[in-house]
């Protein structure tokens, strides 16, 4: 009796193995991972130089609004502009007043002299007048505390904001020139001293200060000046102080009042506008 029961058994034991391997087989067939779609990689565009280069850095050129005259013009010159470029922690920056007060303080010069935003305002004033429109603008040109002097083309556009024109005079006096937008021909560049063999020879040139002693009303000052004849304007870009130079006709004030070089330009180039009708 003790045999028998031993071999039924093991016959159980035998069947609950083999019902266990047959289970961790179906399981295993189961739980097989599924293999991943190969998926086709696409090609890299390969970016060649010439299409790197088809979009040139620059500033934009105005409309073509702004027409070219053969008739005599007019010329500004901005004197004195505080454009001066300085290393700044690790960056070089165009120094003005409100940003690097403590910076130039520290370097024993006074912050009330840097004011580039004076001749950020001037120009816009130039450029935007229907004097500039008539294309009787012939030139703008800027010269620095420092003596650079600049040329400004008078279909270009400058930046509205300070900010960014801080930013195109920064790049102008590293590299010395900026370019139109896809284009490669300069619209502001440094040019060589003295203003003037850049001056017309038979033009008046007259400069601007609060301190001459000839105040004049600019409608009868004009009336003197022949109509086949250039006028160029000097006007000082900075804070305080006097333009002096050696290449003026004559010193003339505007106003029994001290104006901001933005509004003396605005009353030039209105009472110039008047008078050749430029409406």
């Amino acid at each position: 009796m003790t045999r028998a029961y031993t071999v039924k058994g093991k016959k159980r034991k035998n069947k609950e193995v083999s019902a266990k391997y047959d289970r961790e087989e179906d399981e295993e067939e189961q739980i097989q991972p599924k293999k991943p779609a190969i998926q086709k990689e696409e090609p890299t565009p390969v970016v060649t130089k010439t299409e790197e280069n088809s979009e040139l850095a620059g500033i934009p050129i105005a409309p073509s609004t702004v027409k070219n005259s053969e008739e005599p013009g007019v010329i500004f010159v901005l004197e004195k502009a505080s454009l001066e470029v300085a290393k700044v922690g690790k960056t070089y920056q165009l120094l003005n007043s409100d940003d690097h007060a403590n910076f130039l303080r520290k370097n024993n010069k006074n912050p009330g002299d840097y004011r580039p935003d004076i001749c950020h305002q001037a120009l816009l004033s130039i450029l935007d007048s229907p004097l500039n429109k008539a294309g009787r603008l012939k030139a703008v040109y800027i010269r620095t505390e420092k003596g650079v002097l600049i040329e400004v083309k008078n279909y270009v556009r400058i930046p509205r904001t300070f900010k960014r024109f801080a930013g195109v005079m920064l790049e102008l006096l590293q590299k010395l020139s900026i370019s139109a937008v896809g284009k490669r021909e300069k619209l502001l560049r440094t040019i060589k001293n003295p203003i003037t063999q850049h001056l017309p020879p038979n033009s008046r040139k007259a400069g601007l200060s609060f301190s001459s002693d000839k105040l004049v009303n600019m409608n009868d000052y004009l009336s003197t000046i022949p109509s086949d004849q250039d006028i160029v304007f000097v006007v000082g870009a900075m804070a305080h102080g006097k333009v002096e130079t050696d290449y003026t006709d004559d010193y003339i004030a505007v106003s029994g009042y001290p104006l901001s070089a933005a509004y003396c330009i605005t009353r030039i180039c209105n009472a110039i506008e008047g008078k050749w009708n430029i409406l």
